[in-house]
C-alpha cells in the first residue's frame, strides 16, 4: 500500500506569504491617513467635544469648577444685555455683508471674464488683498478712514462732500467695516470666475442667434448655470459674517457705542478678558447652532433656484416621454 506523506513545510510558508502581503498592502493606506486622523481628533474634534462639556460648567481659568448644567446658557438669554446687542450688531452686519459681498465679487469675476489685455495683472491686482493679514488689513484701512487725514474722506472732498469720522461716528461704523471686509474677496471672485469659465460658451451663441441680449443671457443663462457656485459662496459668506472679528476688535474695539460690537467679539471678550470659559464656551455653541440652521434654510430653499446640469439631463427623457 503506498505511504501518503505531509507536505512539506516550506510549501505551506510560501502558500501563507501572498495572504499575509495583501493584509499588509490594505495597511499601507491608513498609515498615510493616520497624521491627518491624529490631528483631526487632537486639534478639531478633541476641542470641539471639550468646549461642548465645558459650557455646562463655572469653568474659570483659575479656581473651582462648577458644574451648573444649563446655567451659562439661561444667564445668556435672560441676564446678559451685551449677548443681544452683539446678536443685533453681527445681524445687521450679516444682512449688509453677504449680498453685497456675493455681488462684488460676481461684478469682478465678469469683468475678468472678459478677453481683453491686461486681464492676468487685473486677476492678480483683485486677488492680492485676500493675502493681505488681518492686521495690516486693519492698518491700510485706519489710514483710508481717519476722519482727519483719511484718503478716503480726501476724495469725497473734492466732489464737495465732507465724509465722516467713519470710525467714531456710530451712524457709519458699521458700514465701514462691511467696505472694509469687502475689501479682501479675492478667493471667491476667484471661484466665480471658475464657475463663468466652466459655462459653455455654445448656449450663449444660440441665445444670440435667438435674439437674446445681454442682459437676456445673463438673467436667464448665467444666473442658473451659476447657482451651484453662487449657494457655495452664499453659504461661506454666511460663516464669514458671523467669525468676523479681526477688523472691528483693532479698527474700533467694538465701539463707538457697542455700534461695531460683533458677536464674536463679545465670545473673545468673555475667553479672554473677564477669563470666563464655559460661558464663552456656550456663546460659541449658540453661534454654532445659528448658523447651522442657516446653512440648512439655505440648502432647503436651493432645491427652488439652484439648476443642476446633471439633474436636467436625467429628468429630460421623462418630460419628452410624457409629452
Amino acid at each position: 500500500m503506498a505511504q501518503t506523506y505531509p507536505r512539506h513545510s516550506g510549501e505551506q510558508t510560501a502558500s501563507l506569504k501572498p495572504a499575509r502581503k495583501r493584509s499588509g498592502g490594505r495597511a499601507v493606506p491608513y498609515l498615510f491617513l493616520f497624521p491627518w486622523i491624529f490631528g483631526f481628533l487632537v486639534f478639531t474634534l478633541g476641542p470641539l467635544l471639550f468646549s461642548l462639556i465645558i459650557s455646562f460648567f463655572d469653568w474659570p481659568i483659575v479656581g473651582q469648577v462648577h458644574f451648573i448644567g444649563f446655567g451659562n446658557y439661561a444667564a445668556m438669554f435672560t441676564d446678559d444685555p451685551l449677548f443681544w446687542k452683539s446678536f443685533g450688531v453681527t445681524i445687521k452686519f450679516a444682512a449688509l455683508f453677504v449680498p453685497l459681498n456675493i455681488a462684488v465679487a460676481l461684478g469682478l469675476a465678469l469683468l475678468l471674464n472678459q478677453n481683453t489685455r491686461g486681464t492676468a495683472f487685473f486677476r492678480t491686482a483683485f486677488y492680492l488683498p485676500s493675502v493681505i493679514s488681518g492686521v495690516a488689513l486693519a492698518m491700510i484701512w485706519s489710514w483710508v478712514y481717519s476722519g482727519d487725514y483719511g484718503i478716503l474722506n480726501y476724495f469725497l472732498s473734492l466732489v464737495g462732500v465732507q465724509g465722516p469720522d467713519w470710525l467714531n461716528d456710530k451712524h457709519w461704523s458699521l458700514a465701514a467695516m462691511v467696505i472694509a471686509s469687502l475689501w479682501g474677496q479675492g478667493s471667491m471672485m476667484l471661484i466665480f470666475l471658475a464657475g463663468l469659465k466652466g459655462i459653455p460658451k455654445d448656449i450663449y451663441e444660440s441665445a444670440s442667434i435667438d435674439g437674446a441680449g445681454k442682459l437676456r443671457q445673463f438673467a436667464s443663462i448665467t444666473i442658473p448655470m451659476l447657482s451651484p457656485t453662487i449657494l457655495f459662496n452664499l453659504i461661506t459668506s454666511i460663516i464669514a459674517a458671523f467669525q468676523q472679528l479681526t477688523l472691528a476688535l483693532l479698527l474700533t474695539g467694538g465701539g463707538p457705542l457697542k455700534s461695531t460690537y460683533f458677536y464674536a467679539m463679545y465670545m473673545y471678550e468673555n475667553a479672554f478678558k473677564y477669563f470666563k470659559m464655559g460661558y464663552s464656551a456656550a456663546n460659541a455653541w449658540f453661534m454654532f447652532l445659528i448658523v447651522l440652521v442657516l446653512t440648512l434654510a439655505v440648502f432647503k430653499t436651493s432645491e427652488a433656484w439652484v439648476f443642476y446640469e446633471g439633474e436636467m439631463k436625467r429628468k429630460t427623457p421623462g418630460r419628452r416621454r410624457a409629452s
